[in-house]
């Protein structure tokens, strides 16, 4: 997608700060961070949403690789003693703003049973 955001962070056309990057995935730091740890976990490849994903082949094993970056993204950000949220918004009515799958990592406070 040429307009998307995340696509152009992906591709290194707009800075972002990192803290986690291999050959399908990458990971940066939230500009509008709601808690003192929040980090975006981005597929490179575009997905609008994580239902859409999941309906082929392709996406899953995209989704798989999200997964499977998941600890070590953790471990860099210094939760993985801590605990953490980790946030699908799947759709506008979710909340998604950028469309584009990603998950939210957030922590580094008391996050409490409250997920809204």
């Amino acid at each position: 997608m040429d307009d998307c955001i995340f696509c152009k962070i992906a591709k290194g056309e707009i800075p972002s700060r990192k803290v986690y990057e291999d050959g399908h995935v990458v990971a940066f730091w939230d500009l509008a961070p709601v808690a003192p740890v929040h980090i975006l976990i981005v597929p490179k490849a575009h997905y609008p949403n994580l239902y859409e994903m999941t309906g082929h082949p392709e996406g899953l094993a995209a989704l798989d690789r999200l997964h499977r970056a998941l600890p070590e993204v953790v471990r860099v950000s210094g939760l993985s003693d801590k605990g953490f949220r980790l946030i699908n918004n799947c759709g506008e009515n979710a909340g998604q703003t950028v469309m584009h799958v990603h998950y939210h990592l957030i922590g580094g406070m008391e996050l409490g049973p409250r997920i809204i």
